[in-house]
């Protein structure tokens, strides 16, 4: 049975959406206040991750969870650079085979599974059509699939179709609310 109640999840990919892969010039060289230091013999790209938007994720009213390979790493290593709590990771299979339609990407069919019904956020590079279509014919509530431009990451523009989505998502469940009560569950989410 779908969660219709409860804040949405949003699944997070790292490299492409937080870590940039384009031209140094188009991005911040910072260190956030509790990020470790940097070494060379570390990732040198970790100096564009833009402090500022573990503030703007949180601020989204989401349940941020990894949906990277950095796995667990990345609370040791992103988290305390943008100044968020561990999250939640999403553990891959061992064997990454490519189930499902030709363009699937292999992480889709695992985060729906995760998302256990719950409407959801998916923030990834690497996100197609074959993607938005699966999620479509198998999840049983609203989900965004939100493609960032892997040289520039997460933007203005990125965050803007984030809250617009989440706004109609809010609409959407207070009509819902008003033809249909819920008998118990979480309406938080909607105040």
């Amino acid at each position: 049975m779908p969660h219709t109640t409860g804040c949405p999840l949003l699944f997070l990919d790292v490299d492409g959406p937080l870590i940039p892969f384009g031209s140094p010039s188009g991005h911040p060289r910072t260190t956030a206040a509790g990020a470790p230091k940097y070494d060379d013999r570390g990732n040198p790209l970790l100096t564009r991750l833009d402090p500022e938007l573990g503030t703007r994720l949180t601020t989204l009213g989401c349940r941020l969870v990894w949906a990277t390979t950095w796995g667990e790493e990345a609370n040791e290593v992103i988290s305390p650079w943008l100044g968020l709590p561990r999250l939640p990771v999403v553990e891959w299979p061992t064997l990454r085979t490519q189930e499902g339609p030709r363009g699937l990407h292999w992480k889709t069919r695992h985060l729906v599974e995760w998302a256990d019904g719950r409407p959801f956020i998916w923030v990834d590079d690497e996100i197609g059509a074959m993607d938005r279509l699966w999620v479509d014919a198998t999840h049983p509530t609203p989900s965004l699939l939100h493609r960032v431009d892997p040289a520039k990451g997460l933007k203005n523009a990125d965050f803007a179709a984030l809250t617009d989505w989440l706004a109609s998502l809010k609409r959407r469940r207070t009509q819902h609310e008003a033809v249909d009560p819920p008998m118990t569950g979480d309406a938080n989410w909607l105040s």
